[in-house]
Parts: structure tokens; C-alpha cells; sequence
């Protein structure tokens, strides 16, 4: 299998096929991708690069590591695997009694709400 690489540092006007000009002088790229934001499409100034042989890998590193690619430096180094993170917890409305359309507060009094009396002391 092919040796992945990390790309940090990168210029926003970067693109796949320029950053894949850029490694390509080095050797076989496999694949080149720079990392976009889901919701913009804005690059995240950090990519992944992919070649045919770990030993233009290694090359890659030592050459283009801390060098300026259109006025930044870019940092190479050998990708590391994605770690498994904690399951997010759920922000979203429902589900509980916080929050919503619920009746009242836990103080007792009508302080808002759709339920409820409108003079009592409502529970939860």
C-alpha cells in the first residue's frame, strides 16, 4: 500500500490538481485532496497527499517539508490514522424536559410556557 501523507500550511488558492503538480515533481502521486470545509467549500489549509511508492514518500518529506509554496510554509510529514473519538453528545431540542413548549419552571410558578395553569403552580 501506498505511504499517505500530511500537508499542513497550505495557501487557500491551492487546488487539487496544483498541489498534485507540486508533489508530482517528486515522484507517482496515487491521489491528492485538499481538505474543504462541508458547508463552504473553503479549504482548510491542510491536505492529504497519496503516492505510488514510500520511497518517493520519503523523498517528499525531506524536499518539501518547510518550504514556501506561494508565500507560506507548508509542513510534510507522514499522515498518522484517524483515532476513534467519544460519540458527540446530542445538543438537539426534544427529548427531555429543558427546553421546548414545556410548562413552566421547576420553581412552581408560571413563568412561561404553553401548559400549565395559568395561576397554579404547575409541575413538571
Amino acid at each position: 500500500m501506498a505511504k499517505r501523507l500530511f500537508v499542513g500550511g497550505i495557501p487557500w488558492s491551492l487546488t487539487d490538481a496544483t498541489l498534485a503538480d507540486l508533489f508530482g515533481k517528486i515522484g507517482k502521486v496515487a491521489s491528492a485532496k485538499i481538505i474543504v470545509d462541508k458547508f463552504t467549500q473553503q479549504s482548510k489549509g491542510f491536505a492529504f497527499v497519496e503516492f505510488e511508492n514510500d520511497a518517493d514518500a520519503d523523498k517528499a518529506i525531506k524536499e518539501l517539508s518547510d518550504t514556501e509554496v506561494e508565500g507560506r510554509r507548508i509542513v510534510v510529514q507522514e499522515a498518522r490514522p484517524l483515532e476513534e473519538r467519544a460519540p458527540r453528545r446530542d445538543f438537539g431540542g426534544g427529548g427531555d424536559r429543558r427546553g421546548g413548549f414545556g410548562g413552566g419552571d421547576r420553581r412552581g410558578g408560571s413563568r412561561g410556557g404553553f401548559s400549565g395553569s395559568r395561576g397554579g403552580g404547575g409541575r413538571w
